[in-house]
């Protein structure tokens, strides 16, 4: 089963707390929002450091850096079986710098065309209860950790 590891970004906000979650891209997710977004995370190689496949996976799906101490988070597993871990950073990104990775698929299925699309289509701050409602369910226990 793949493991994946990401970072959770969190900043004060005016009403509260607020999470960093990536929309993805690609045609399967664009009519998607409720429930659909996630924490930016990816596989972990072999051989790799998860806090380092994290950090690397950050900066390779939202062109984005990090600075500051990461607090690690209780993995989890997802709906599909895959073990997440993660970190919990407390940092205000300029998300003006976002320019995400991109992966390729056939698309429309079997049709033999190969199209790329963006890793992420969209990265955005939410309040907690905004955030609740957004992320992936199976994710929710990390916002609930990271920033209550």
């Amino acid at each position: 089963m793949p493991i994946s590891a990401g970072i959770l970004v969190h900043r004060p906000g005016p009403q509260g707390p607020e999470v960093l979650l990536a929309h993805p891209g690609g045609p399967l997710w664009r009519k998607r929002d409720a429930g659909a977004w996630t924490v930016p995370k990816g596989l972990i190689e072999d051989g790799e450091a998860p806090l380092a496949a994290a950090l690397r996976e950050f900066t390779e799906e939202t062109g984005l850096s990090i600075a500051g101490d990461v607090r690690p988070l209780t993995p989890i597993r997802q709906k599909s079986g895959k073990l997440v871990h993660c970190w919990a950073v407390a940092q205000d990104l300029d998300l003006t710098g976002f320019t995400p990775g991109e992966f390729e698929m056939e698309w429309p299925p079997r049709s033999g065309r190969r199209v790329r699309f963006p890793e992420i289509d969209q990265l955005r701050y939410f309040a907690l209860p905004e955030a609740r409602v957004r992320i992936l369910p199976s994710q929710l226990p990390l916002i609930l950790e990271a920033v209550g």
